[in-house]
């Protein structure tokens, strides 16, 4: 088992989902059970929307890159954009690589898909000689490592830089590789996050793999059929010292067992969190609050529900936040960070909407309303194609 790791403090922390911009808008509407999802209008022609519901971004097609930025626009960095400017982040960062160096300060990003959308939109405008229209012709959007070049570029760091993807657990494994960077003395601080938008890969795709559903979806009900992909963007900023909550461990594991199915006794996911409690010196008894997983697709809800009711004792709240923002993917994982630092900070443990009627199999750990009390530890678990799994264990800021 590792050894327990020094934890890192977060001194600054943002979210940008459908629910709205920024952690105000995220808190309010877990408290008050209010779903961000809507019909899908998202794509053209509208005749060929998939029938589904989503969680769209308000506001992502009227936002302007300052224009030492205007060569990366497209809708993932718009979103990115939307992200870092909000709850002071911004400021924040630029703060910290004054603090530090802009060479000493990481950025690690997750993302599912980067920009494709991007490179989807160019292939339907190519020119007589089957190149990309002009204006679309900028390699470094054309790239999975978009996202954190772009943070990077934006923010003026020079430190190192990793965009990280490994399906839906990507934005929750960066903090896993920031707190590495910055043990080992490669960094001083390290701005981590997510940005994934919504585009026809995402949609058509997941649809392919019958995934999709038609329905907002109810994560662990006995009858959910599928998921609601969304899209959002999110970031904290990770240093030694200073005011806020504390990541205090991680763990990571593979199941390797299938290309989307996870392992059907949750080897990894149960390997992953025994890792993050033993790295943050904590029993399962210590966890208030789990933010689970919680796609509402068949197997990854059967087998983290498992998992939850057998290593858990009753009294922790569990619940999954999908039902109010949709799957955002690559940017799920720093979401439900922020949804779990909102908890440690307010004592908010939201509840798990939509489910009318949970499955058998779940334990008296999953609440369908939000309560309000005490929260000195929080688990975050986040869970990708191929087995990637990772969880994150965070901690009251210390008085």
């Amino acid at each position: 088992m590792p050894q327990k790791i020094p934890p890192l403090v977060i001194t600054a922390y943002t979210a940008t989902t459908a629910l709205g911009t920024g952690l105000e808008a995220l808190r309010s509407a877990l408290a008050a059970s209010r779903s961000g999802l809507r019909p899908n209008d998202f794509g053209e022609p509208a005749e060929q929307r998939l029938p589904t519901w989503i969680g769209r971004v308000p506001g992502v097609e009227d936002v302007a890159l300052p224009p030492e930025l205007a060569p990366w626009d497209c809708r993932n960095n718009r979103l990115a954009w939307m992200g870092l400017s909000a709850d002071g982040f911004l400021a924040a960062a630029l703060a910290a690589r004054e603090r530090h160096g802009a060479d000493r300060v990481a950025v690690i990003i997750g993302t599912s898909t980067s920009s494709i959308g991007e490179t989807e939109q160019a292939y339907t405008r190519l020119d007589a000689d089957g190149r990309f229209p002009e204006a679309m012709r900028n390699a470094q959007v054309h790239t999975p490592h978009a996202p954190g070049l772009f943070v990077q570029r934006a923010l003026g760091l020079t430190g190192p830089c990793e965009t990280i993807s490994t399906a839906c657990s990507s934005s929750a494994k960066v903090f896993a590789s920031a707190e590495r960077l910055i043990r080992l003395g490669l960094a001083d601080a390290a701005v981590v996050g997510g940005a994934d938008s919504l585009c026809g890969s995402v949609l058509f795709g997941f649809n392919s793999l019958e995934l999709v559903s038609p329905e907002p979806c109810r994560p662990f009900d006995a009858e959910r059929r599928g998921i609601s992909l969304g899209e959002a963007a999110g970031f904290a900023l990770l240093e030694r010292s200073g005011t806020g909550p504390r990541l205090l461990g991680h763990g990571e594991a593979s199941d390797a067992h299938h290309m989307s199915t996870p392992h059907p006794e949750g080897a990894g996911a149960e390997r992953a969190l025994n890792d993050a409690l033993a790295r943050a010196g904590l029993a399962t008894d210590d966890i208030d609050y789990i933010n689970l997983h919680g796609t509402a697709s068949s197997k990854n809800d059967e087998v983290e529900a498992a998992l939850v009711a057998r290593r858990f004792p009753a009294r922790t709240h569990a619940s999954s936040t999908k039902g109010f923002t949709g799957h955002t993917l690559g940017a799920a994982g720093i979401v439900e960070a922020a949804v779990s630092l909102l908890a440690l900070e307010t004592g908010l443990m939201p509840g798990n909407i939509n489910a009318r009627t949970f499955d058998a199999i779940c334990g008296p750990q999953l609440r369908r309303e939000p309560a309000q009390g005490e929260v000195r530890h929080v688990l975050s678990n986040s869970f990708g194609f191929g087995g990637n799994n990772c969880a994150l264990i965070f901690g009251r800021a210390v008085q």
